[in-house]
């Protein structure tokens, strides 16, 4: 496999390294249509429409590592849920317009003019406000966690759908990691990394540091999201989720996120890592600084997926979690897949090439070459199936085997592994 930085590096290093790419034009892109473009999400696949609420949570036992001069650590969530009946509740945007703004200047797509798209102008299809199905109650929590710089936004398409079939999904921004995080009193706080990043390079000791200093931050704010979430839920939503059924899952620097956490915290009972290197390193493929998952493994489910080449022979800090975790486990690549497979870019990005003329490579090296329908199908079959059968005690039909021809992108990692 060709080397690639570390996606929490790549997001960290975004004003070195990410920036020249994302502000480029592309020369043979067909002339624009009139004004920014507004693209659209896919519609979730479950039984259930989806609601949605928006919490600001105030941690007052930490100063703000990011920004000592703050006294406490400020987070933004939205909570996803199915819905009795979404009729007269609003459409919520993907993005507010501050977010929208900073994204639309640094964010971590290839190729794509910075200008060419109204980030703010896409709706999810979760409803703000909208009654909550009681029918089955309390019912499961699944976390959810972006990778480094990205807005929890950029996991809609999988959080929409957990939510329609029947989970609670809990998307939370790292303010100061985020590239921006707008808060109900209008305030946009942007990323620091990029700064960080600046300041550390290129003292490899100092970048390691950097590095592990994001994956503690974020880490303590999925622990205190767990301590907060119950006591700050509106009336509508108390008493709906049931906090002895805990998952969590993450794309890149999100999955670190959510596989640590769960080392970290027994609260979260199952963890899925989608695409997310497990070690301080610049690379995936560097061996050693493993973090503690990585070093001590997991007694609790998890599931590990990859884009086409990432495996255990590639990815050094995933071997080891394999090797030294006593529970359940399951290792899937996504042939075809790119890195940004594994959020909303897979639905975003062909919609913005084909309206704007972009060449198919922009495309490619940004989700890949597997076709969108495809990766999404499997992606969200995928991470239902899991957290159903660990949160839910469903059977997933050998799906996370690897077994099944619906998708037939989605390998299981090599047996000699299993």
């Amino acid at each position: 496999m060709p080397t690639r930085r570390a996606a929490l590096l790549s997001a960290v290093a975004a004003a070195t390294t990410l920036l020249p790419g994302i502000t480029a034009r592309t020369a043979s892109a067909a002339p624009r249509t009139s004004g920014p473009l507004k693209a659209t999400l896919p519609p979730p696949s479950g039984p259930h429409p989806v609601g949605t609420v928006s919490l600001r949570l105030v941690d007052r036992t930490r100063t703000d590592p990011w920004v000592p001069a703050r006294a406490y650590r400020e987070l933004m969530v939205s909570v996803r849920y199915p819905a009795r009946s979404v009729e007269g509740h609003p459409a919520a945007p993907q993005m507010l317009p501050g977010e929208a703004a900073a994204f639309a200047a640094l964010n971590s797509f290839t190729g794509v003019p910075a200008d060419a798209v109204d980030w703010s102008a896409t709706r999810t299809h979760a409803h703000e406000g909208a009654p909550i199905d009681r029918c089955e109650s309390p019912r499961p929590v699944i976390c959810y966690s972006p990778g480094a710089g990205d807005p929890r936004s950029l996991g809609t398409t999988l959080c929409d759908d957990l939510a329609s079939r029947g989970h609670v999904v809990v998307m939370l921004d790292h303010t100061y990691d985020a590239v921006a995080v707008q808060f109900p009193d209008g305030r946009v706080e942007k990323t620091v990394l990029p700064a960080e990043y600046d300041k550390a390079y290129p003292d490899e000791d100092r970048i390691t540091a950097l590095l592990r200093k994001t994956l503690a931050v974020r880490v303590a704010d999925a622990r205190f999201l767990l301590d907060a979430l119950p006591g700050a839920l509106p009336g509508e939503l108390r008493g709906a989720l049931d906090m002895d059924r805990v998952g969590m899952f993450g794309q890149s620097a999100g999955g670190f996120t959510a596989l640590q956490a769960m080392h970290d915290d027994r609260r979260i009972a199952a963890a899925a890592d989608l695409d997310g290197v497990l070690a301080y390193v610049q690379n995936d493929s560097t061996p050693g600084n493993l973090s503690t998952v990585a070093a001590d493994g997991l007694d609790r489910p998890f599931l590990l997926m990859g884009m086409d080449g990432n495996d255990l022979d590639a990815v050094p800090s995933w071997d080891a979690l394999w090797r030294n975790s006593r529970g359940w486990h399951r290792g899937l690549t996504l042939r075809g897949a790119e890195h940004a497979t594994y959020t909303d870019a897979e639905a975003l990005i062909p919609q913005i090439a084909h309206r704007l003329g972009l060449p198919r490579k922009t495309v490619v090296a940004n989700i890949g070459t597997i076709p969108p329908r495809h990766a999404i199908g499997a992606e969200r079959a995928c991470l239902a199936a899991f957290f159903d059968r660990w949160l839910r005690g469903r059977d997933d039909d050998g799906l996370l085997d690897g077994t099944s021809d619906r998708y037939p992108e989605m390998r299981p990692f090599p047996r000699r592994h299993a």
